[in-house]
């Protein structure tokens, strides 16, 4: 647990608040936009999340292979940035940055399409009152406009950012090839309960860390509830 505990925060509270502020700014943006285009970009930006996650590593597992023939090893090596293939997938050096890094890039699923559907349902005439208010510029509109019209879409969001990204553990073993992770450096909770639950069979074990990770999901759900829920 002194890896798994502090690998697990981290991912967290990197790609929890990462994936989620990715996916308002980026629904914001295409509401924005025509409706033919932003039609085009929100399947090319949601198609990810429905990608099975065996799937998505087999496509990252070819990008970051430790071999020359790894689309980034290539890369580095043809620029003369390294002279020998780096093993990205078993160096604890690398292994979480690259899981940070897949995990943002499917994370635009139904949260993001509650974001957009958020936006683009405000009515425009609180805009026009905001202006005449005393609203001058976008940031301030999305501050005081956008996002407090938007609460139940931002409150669902937010509880799916939690519960995606601490159920999330399956890609770094996918990526690594590992159950535990090299070295532990890619190992999450969820890994951790099915290494000790189902390889091991210390049941007891991992049933007290499936609990504390229900806390975690319930405490920082309840930080999201505090944030956008109804304070009625």
């Amino acid at each position: 647990m002194r890896n798994v505990l502090p690998n697990t925060l981290i991912f967290a509270l990197i790609v929890g608040p990462g994936g989620y502020i990715l996916s308002f700014i980026l629904a914001w943006m295409l509401a924005q936009i025509p409706r033919l285009p932003r039609i085009i970009f929100a399947l090319v930006l949601y198609s990810p999340s429905m990608t099975a996650g065996i799937a998505m590593a087999v496509v990252w597992r070819i990008i970051f292979s430790g071999d020359q023939t790894g689309y980034l090893n290539a890369l580095l090596i043809n620029l003369g940035v390294i002279y020998e293939p780096l093993q990205f997938l078993q160096s604890p050096n690398y292994l979480m940055t690259i899981m940070i890094v897949v995990t943002l890039w499917g994370s635009m699923g139904v949260g993001f399409l509650a974001m957009l559907s958020g936006v683009l349902n405000i009515n425009t005439e609180i805009y026009e009152a905001g202006y005449i208010d005393g609203i001058k510029n976008r940031f301030q509109e999305i501050i005081y406009i956008t996002i407090p019209s938007m609460r139940p879409q931002m409150l669902f969001g937010a509880v799916m950012a939690i519960v995606t990204t601490f159920q999330a553990g399956a890609i770094g073993v996918q990526l690594s090839g590992a159950n535990p992770t090299p070295q532990y450096a890619g190992q999450l909770m969820v890994n951790h309960i099915e290494d000790y639950g189902f390889i091991r069979y210390e049941m007891g074990y991992a049933a007290a860390i499936s609990v504390l990770l229900l806390l975690f999901i319930y405490l920082f759900s309840k930080l999201a509830w505090r944030l956008f829920g109804d304070n009625d």
